[in-house]
């Protein structure tokens, strides 16, 4: 029997889910709670077989943002995502999070049922993954979004000190024209903006992420580097292909 953890911040729902995935008898839900942070804490002391979680809870964490976080300590941990959430916030976040196995992601409204939700459990436990195909077509009208709108992925004021550093000023120019006191600040910033555009884990020399960000603001365009530097962008199609820089412009 599978021991299972159901993260809902819909105390309501929460109780009918653990009702109905017991009564399956092949779930033994062993805690629940209705945040991310609650989630960790459990998993520390009581780790389960595999997670059922909703993508929207309480506390700071997502629901996604949760399962990375809980990997961190338990690699690979079966998580079922599920949610009537269309913000593309969640999809963005689901994107960064690099997992790639152990999990389903699927809409609430499509696998309500205890006995429908019971295969999705196996399936994560056995390492297999699974989107539910209207929500893979809004991850990927979301990443084809993003591509060609990277700015769309900071904040105003980061959007600010992008500008900026494509146009070659320093921190302590940028600090000074924003009218930051510190200029630590804009490290900060910067940190910000490499995460956002995948470039904090591809490079640990702040040097080469910064070049990178400029040439990304400077091209308009999202593009990502590969282990060996090859840098490529997406297609129409949605396909990764070289990138070349235009240098008739």
């Amino acid at each position: 029997m599978l021991d299972l953890m159901v993260v809902e911040d819909n105390e309501r729902l929460r109780v009918a889910l653990r009702t109905g995935l017991g009564g399956t008898g092949a779930v033994r839900v062993v805690s629940d709670c209705d945040s991310g942070e609650a989630a960790l804490e459990i998993c520390l002391t009581q780790p389960p077989d595999a997670i059922l979680m909703d993508v929207q809870l309480a506390g700071k964490m997502n629901g996604i943002e949760a399962a990375v976080a809980i990997r961190r300590e338990f690699p690979r941990l079966p998580v079922v995502f599920y949610s009537i959430q269309d913000d593309e916030v969640y999809y963005r976040a689901f994107r960064r999070s690099g997992i790639i196995s152990h999990y389903a992601y699927v809409r609430k409204s499509n696998y309500l049922l205890p006995q429908m939700i019971v295969p999705l459990l196996r399936d994560a436990v056995a390492g297999r993954s699974f989107i539910d195909p209207e929500i893979e077509s809004r991850v990927q009208e979301v990443r084809q979004k993003d591509e060609q709108s990277p700015m769309a992925l900071l904040e105003p004021s980061e959007q600010h000190v992008a500008r900026l550093l494509a146009q070659g000023l320093s921190n302590e120019q940028i600090a000074s024209q924003l009218g930051f006191r510190d200029k630590r600040t804009i490290s900060r910033t910067n940190g910000q903006i490499y995460a956002a555009w995948g470039l904090a884990a591809s490079t640990t020399d702040e040097k080469i992420a910064r070049t990178r960000a400029a040439l990304i603001v400077r091209e308009g365009r999202l593009i990502t580097w590969d282990e060996s530097g090859t840098p490529h962008v997406l297609d129409a199609r949605g396909s990764r292909i070289p990138y070349e820089l235009r240098l008739d412009r």
